[in-house]
């Protein structure tokens, strides 16, 4: 999760969403990461375009990014984007197509 201090969405995720989200099936699967946009990128995640909004939540998976959600949508918009990135994820630890760059990014549907 890239996140900034004083981001009302972050602290509307952290509320709703971060003290249940590692209980959860996708919390174990791909534990929370919490980058601040205001510092220098972790070495290991220098692969990652970093944008200058919060939240972003980027799923990786061996070096490689999956996806992200721009933005946090709420509650229930967000369990099922994150499922969607899931089931990405379970493709390419399935041997399925790598991710192309226009399929990465979900947002939510208005």
């Amino acid at each position: 999760m890239f996140e900034q201090a004083g981001c009302a969405w972050c602290e509307t995720f952290d509320r709703e969403i971060a003290p249940i989200y590692p209980k959860t099936e996708e919390g174990r699967r791909a534990p929370l990461r919490r980058v601040s946009i205001d510092n220098p990128v972790p070495p290991d995640l220098a692969f990652v375009e970093v944008e200058r909004i919060a939240p972003v939540f980027v799923l990786i998976h061996s070096g490689q990014e999956i996806g992200r959600i721009r933005g946090y949508p709420g509650e229930d918009h967000f369990w099922g984007l994150l499922g969607a990135l899931m089931k990405k994820l379970d493709a390419v630890r399935t041997g399925g197509e790598p991710v192309s760059p226009a399929e990465k990014t979900l947002l939510p549907v208005a």
